[in-house]
């Protein structure tokens, strides 16, 4: 079962002895040295030449990826397990390239999501059902998450559950009040997320400071010389082929059944809350809810956090 969130437990307590066999000879330097991207005059920037090594590698199509973890799955051979790896070398770097304005080092953190794809590698289950990438992006953000939580730019903050919801939603808050064309003040986030406005304001500034963006538009330099090619461009493409289109619409469908299936379980009352603040395209705010039923907003919020909770469980049963 995939979980509903990205595992923070990083290194689970229970792994088969093969994982743990696996993702040790993965780690060996001897086993797999991946590209560092070590600066050169001729080579330009770190993360320009790490992306230039590892588009040597190829990409796998579905029917490879599928036919390798099957053989991981049932002979523990550590060169199949390397070439899922490095074929996954670049699903890191598009993910670390995510939290370039939270982090200056972004080869910090793409070394950090290294190490998540390769726990990743090794605990994969290819009888469940998910593709290899979407499970080990769980990983991989999980250790570049967790990896900047513990070393922030000049401060180091403790990773408390507050700080960890701050972090983890701040920014979506923002934009989704924003969307709405509701100014995301310090207090209605703090109400929105349930934390004090002290730690909205501290996270605000260290999310917002750390700097160091680096725009995917940025040229490549060769022999010092800047070419027409940029950034993005030696990322692969996460267009989707109509194999995959159709899986996830099929996979759309049946989550769209469960989820109509859920709200008619529901209570009226929990209903509504649920279809206005959830299902709506521009969900009501918590106050506007709560004054038409005469309760507080931090009531309509309890509401819907179980129902989300409850959703999960729900959900959770029809998601393997």
């Amino acid at each position: 079962m995939l979980p509903a969130e990205y595992p923070l437990a990083l290194i689970p307590s229970e792994s088969s002895g093969k994982e743990v066999t696996i993702y040790r000879d993965l780690e060996n330097p001897d086993t797999l040295e991946l590209p560092k991207g070590r600066p050169t005059k001729e080579r330009g920037d770190p993360l320009t030449q790490y992306i230039k090594e590892i588009n040597r590698y190829e990409l796998l199509s579905i029917e490879q990826e599928q036919a390798l973890t099957h053989a991981l799955a049932e002979t523990g051979d550590i060169e199949i397990a390397k070439k899922l790896v490095v074929a996954n070398l670049r699903l890191v770097v598009k993910i670390a390239m995510e939290y370039r304005s939270a982090y200056k080092n972004v080869m910090d953190l793409i070394q950090e999501g290294n190490i998540g794809l390769m726990r990743a590698v090794s605990k994969y289950d290819p009888t469940k059902g998910a593709k290899l990438s979407y499970y080990a992006s769980w990983w991989i953000r999980s250790y570049i998450l967790k990896y900047i939580l513990d070393n922030f730019r000049l401060v180091k903050i403790s990773t408390t559950n507050e700080q960890k919801k701050l972090f983890y939603n701040l920014l979506r808050e923002k934009q989704r009040l924003e969307g709405m064309g509701i100014s995301p003040t310090t207090k209605l986030i703090s109400d929105n997320l349930g934390v004090s406005e002290k730690s909205v304001t501290v996270m605000d500034e260290r999310l917002g400071s750390t700097g160091g963006e680096i725009s995917l538009d940025r040229p490549i330099l060769s022999d010092g010389e800047a070419t027409d090619m940029q950034v993005m461009d030696t990322i692969a493409s996460s267009e989707i082929g109509p194999d995959e289109q159709l899986e996830q619409a099929q996979s759309l469908e049946i989550l769209k059944k469960h989820l109509k299936d859920f709200v008619i379980t529901l209570k009226p009352r929990d209903r509504e809350i649920f279809e206005k603040r959830l299902l709506a395209e521009v969900p009501e705010s918590l106050q506007a809810i709560a004054n038409e039923y005469g309760v507080s907003r931090e009531r309509i919020r309890q509401v819907e956090e179980r129902l989300i909770n409850n959703l999960k469980v729900y959900m959770s049963e029809f998601i393997r």
